[in-house]
């Protein structure tokens, strides 16, 4: 497999604080990695200096060989990025914010019609094709920003929470989308549902205070608690973590 997005050494100060402490990793196309952490452990903010949002107090990513702080425009050709919360412009309506984004992607005419339409078929937004974003839900709101990401089929997908706010069946269809586009796409998914791991994750990673604390397959993951339930190995591995600093500072 090659790899679509390497993390190298990635760090973000915000004055004293240290919101990420040198994360590297790397994602190959066909590799969902499910990003895990508590609240406060560095994932948005990794997220938002791989898609060049964020500039990084030290690291770089590069996206299918292009570094995000030397080349970002090509970075973001080859990205496809659903932020925390998928901001969008609330009086436009679905398919007129989904027109916007593919003519800011560069596409016009046929092309730019036949990519939206087969965004909303695959995100299920047909039936509210012309209704202002200020009054969907929010899980159509979350849905109209995972379309908005995959308009350009880019190779490498950023998503933050892609479920957050759905029901269990649009949860369903989300998740078999994101499997379905896993065969040949590297995708990084935060999340703290651990369902969601066992769900569409191959590979899983859990962070605490910027840093990488466990990096392995799910079933891998497992081994670390007595019970191989990813719960108790989230708390036991968030908790080592804590009593490390704990001594550290005694």
């Amino acid at each position: 497999m090659t790899n679509a997005l390497s993390v190298r050494g990635l760090v973000k100060r915000f004055g004293t604080k240290t919101a990420v402490d040198g994360l590297s990793f790397e994602v190959a196309a066909g590799e969902v990695l499910g990003f895990l952490g508590p609240n406060g452990a560095g994932k948005s903010t990794t997220m938002k200096m791989i898609c060049g949002f964020l500039t990084p107090t030290a690291g770089t990513a590069v996206i299918c060989g292009h570094d995000v702080l030397e080349d970002p425009i090509a970075a973001k050709r080859a990205l496809g990025y659903l932020p925390e919360g998928a901001p969008a412009y609330p009086d436009m309506t679905t398919i007129g914010f989904l027109e916007f984004i593919a003519g800011i992607r560069g596409y016009g005419g046929a092309e730019r019609r036949e990519r939206v339409v087969a965004a909303m078929a695959k995100t299920r937004l047909e039936e509210v094709t012309h209704q202002p974003i200020e009054t969907l839900s929010k899980g159509f709101k979350r849905r109209v920003g995972l379309a908005q990401a995959l308009l350009h089929e880019p190779p490498v997908l950023i998503l933050d929470e892609p479920t957050d706010g759905l029901d269990p069946n649009q949860k369903f269809e989300v998740r078999k989308l994101i499997r379905e586009m896993a065969t040949d796409k590297a995708i990084v998914i935060s999340t703290h549902i651990l369902e969601e791991v066992d769900a569409v994750c191959s590979r899983a990673m859990i962070i605490a205070r910027g840093r990488v604390l466990a990096d392995d397959t799910p079933d891998g993951l497992r081994s670390l608690a007595p019970s191989r339930n990813l719960d108790d190995v989230f708390r036991a591995v968030t908790t080592q973590d804590e009593a490390a600093l704990e001594a550290a500072h005694a």
